[in-house]
């Protein structure tokens, strides 16, 4: 029999004689014999336990090994990296500085024309848009007044030569009684002394003379006046003949109409240049390009300095100009200089009032110095670039900026003619710094397509 069923007899023989005891007893004997149907513990989950969280802790030191070795590498790799970096060199360029600035197209001339002769529009001849020559007539100013102030100023200048005539015969008749009255006085003279005339005779005889020669004088004078009159009243009709002209308004050069303010039935008044003019007109043969060139570049501007002048609403055209005048002296405000480029517009297609981009071709003083932009470094340090060495370390040099033209940078100083610079160069580049380049570019190629060929990349 085994020990197992041995106890259950007991446990039942042990049960049927605890009836008999008091319930104190029976409950500590019922927890008894409770524990006493429980199995004994088995050692197998311990030694399975055990051998898990053996397995457990030498994996992880397992780990934690390959861990440790693998940053070590790591930390090897870092120490002995030498970068792969793409270069550039920096190219000189004489050509002239491309500049662009806005700009807004003018008239080369502009004219508001306005009455000089009072009165109503008769004839009106051109309206807005039409193109006139030198001379042609504008409209018909109707002016009564003035063609009847013309014709009485004409009537007396008539009179007044009618009074020159008449002061011409009164000198020839005094010069006539001069003439009698010197005779007359010479004869008497010799008359009255020779006794023959009395003394008081000669003297009146010398009385006439002397009146003749006095009335020949003032016949003189009146011719003279008679002179002045004529000569101040034939410019009064002179004035009235040229303001009879202006009744017919004509265009002072050729040119557009680009302005009409009066029909025909209008009222307008001579000599009020304040108020409206009659018509506006512009040449457009030619026109002015208005710039404003900041002082940066003024020192620069000259005149016969080329110009492509470029509309945004023209993209497939450009047209070329050259400075021709500026104010020389900087507006104090703004520090811009007033310049102006002529260009030839003999097809119309420019307009006066447009706005436009100018590109001058600024000669240059010194060459120019250009790398891209994407070899700049700028950190505390300020603005740098890296310069690769002959020995395939980089060496930072501080730089200076004279221009930023976008893909590419324009420099006063730092750099010469065919020193080779790191492309977008890594943040950890330092001097001394060991680089592997790649894709080199020569010094004779543009700056602006290594420019692309990295942003490519």
């Amino acid at each position: 029999m085994s020990p197992f069923i041995e106890s259950n007899d007991a446990a039942e023989r042990a049960h049927a004689h605890a009836v008999e005891i008091d319930p104190l007893r029976q409950d500590l004997l019922g927890e008894a014999l409770t524990h006493a149907h429980l199995p004994p513990p088995r050692k197998r989950p311990f030694v399975i336990a055990l051998l898990a969280l053996g397995s457990a802790l030498g994996l992880g030191g397992w780990h934690h090994w390959q861990t440790y070795r693998t940053s070590l590498e790591t930390q090897e790799d870092v120490i002995s990296f030498v970068p792969t970096v793409r270069t550039v060199s920096a190219v000189e360029d004489d050509e002239p500085m491309r500049l662009t600035l806005p700009g807004q197209t003018e008239a080369f001339d502009h004219a508001d024309i306005f009455a000089r002769a009072t009165g109503y529009i008769a004839e009106r001849r051109v309206d807005i848009g039409s193109r006139v020559k030198k001379g042609d007539l504008l409209v018909r100013i109707a002016a009564p007044d003035l063609d009847q102030q013309k014709s009485q100023a004409e009537a007396q200048l008539g009179q007044l030569q009618a009074q020159l005539a008449v002061a011409h015969a009164d000198v020839e008749q005094a010069k006539a009684n001069v003439t009698l009255a010197n005779a007359t006085d010479a004869r008497t003279s010799t008359l009255a002394g020779q006794g023959w005339a009395s003394k008081q005779t000669a003297d009146q005889t010398r009385a006439q003379m002397l009146t003749a020669t006095a009335a020949l004088t003032a016949a003189d004078a009146k011719v003279k006046v008679a002179e002045a009159n004529i000569t101040a009243q034939q410019a009064t009709v002179d004035r009235l003949r040229t303001l009879t002209t202006f009744e017919n308004v004509t265009a002072p050069f050729d040119g557009i109409v680009v302005a009409r303010m009066v029909d025909v039935g209008d009222l307008v008044h001579a000599d009020l240049g304040s108020g409206a003019s009659l018509f506006s007109i512009e040449s457009t043969d030619v026109l002015r390009v208005s710039v404003q060139v900041p002082q940066s570049a003024a020192v620069h501007i000259r005149d016969g300095v080329r110009a492509t002048i470029q509309v945004a609403q023209m993209p497939e055209r450009s047209f070329e100009g050259t400075v021709s005048r500026s104010s020389v002296a900087l507006r104090s405000s703004v520090r811009t200089l007033d310049t102006e480029v002529d260009v030839a517009n003999p097809d119309g297609a420019l307009r006066p009032g447009l706005y436009v981009n100018v590109t001058f071709a600024v000669p240059r003083a010194h060459p120019g110095l250009q790398i891209p932009s994407e070899a700049l470094i700028f950190d505390a340090a300020g603005t740098q670039v890296a310069v690769v060495q002959p020995d395939d370390t980089v060496k930072l040099h501080p730089i200076t900026i004279s221009r930023d033209l976008g893909t590419t940078l324009e420099l006063r100083s730092g750099l010469k003619g065919g020193d080779t610079v790191v492309l977008n160069p890594p943040a950890d580049l330092r001097d001394g710094s060991r680089i592997v380049p790649k894709g080199s570019v020569s010094s004779g190629e543009p700056v602006a397509k290594l420019s692309v060929q990295a942003s490519a990349e």
